[in-house]
């Protein structure tokens, strides 16, 4: 994850970029609707979509262009 790319710059690794792998929480073909690992929680009953403490973090590290 992002800590680990964070120690890769530390260790002089070129780091261009970091992409969350998803979002949304949302079907995954091997576990289906049971792991949730997106940054925005989703009731699958009525579609509410809720940031998760994860999305403030990674905001706070965008808007801030660290790991905090």
């Amino acid at each position: 994850g992002i800590n680990a790319e964070y120690m890769g710059v530390q260790e002089g690794v070129p780091v261009r970029g970091y992409m969350h792998w998803s979002l949304l929480d949302n079907f995954e073909w091997s576990a289906g609707y049971g792991d949730r690992f997106g940054l925005v929680h989703v009731d699958f009953d009525t579609l509410e979509r809720t940031p998760k403490l994860s999305a403030k973090l990674y905001a706070a590290i965008a808007r801030s262009n660290r790991v905090l």
